[in-house]
Parts: structure tokens; C-alpha cells; sequence
């Protein structure tokens, strides 16, 4: 797959992540959206594993402060 094609990819991931945490939690803060925006590919599929466990925001937050962004490639 082309650079353009993984970048598109990744980006949709984290459009649907975002609508996804914005639905279960209301508005995001800017800091918790540009954090979940640095993550790569696995951290995106490793976060959109853990949000079905997460019963509050507080959940998110510590799950986002565990992880840190994937390396660039």
C-alpha cells in the first residue's frame, strides 16, 4: 500500500475513534484529541480495543496517559 494510502487509512481510524469517544463521552478537550491524532495505526486498534471496556472518561484519560504515540516509520 502507498504512503497515501496508509496516511488515509490511519486518518479515518482516528476520525472514528474520535465520533465514537464524542458519542459515548460528549465534547473531547483539544488536548485529549491531539493526542489520540499522534498515535499510529496499532495504538489506534489497541484504543479502539480498550474503549468497549471503558465504563467513564476517567478511563480514557489513564488509558491515554499509559501509551504513547508509536514511532514514525
Amino acid at each position: 500500500m502507498s504512503r497515501a494510502g496508509k496516511q488515509g487509512r490511519e486518518a479515518g481510524r482516528i476520525e472514528l475513534l474520535l465520533r465514537q469517544l464524542t458519542r459515548r463521552w460528549g465534547s473531547l478537550g483539544a488536548d485529549t484529541r491531539a493526542r489520540v491524532q499522534q498515535f499510529g495505526a496499532t495504538q489506534l486498534l489497541d484504543l479502539a480495543d480498550a474503549l468497549l471496556d471503558f465504563s467513564s472518561a476517567d478511563d480514557l484519560e489513564q488509558w491515554l496517559a499509559s501509551h504513547t504515540p508509536d514511532e514514525p516509520a
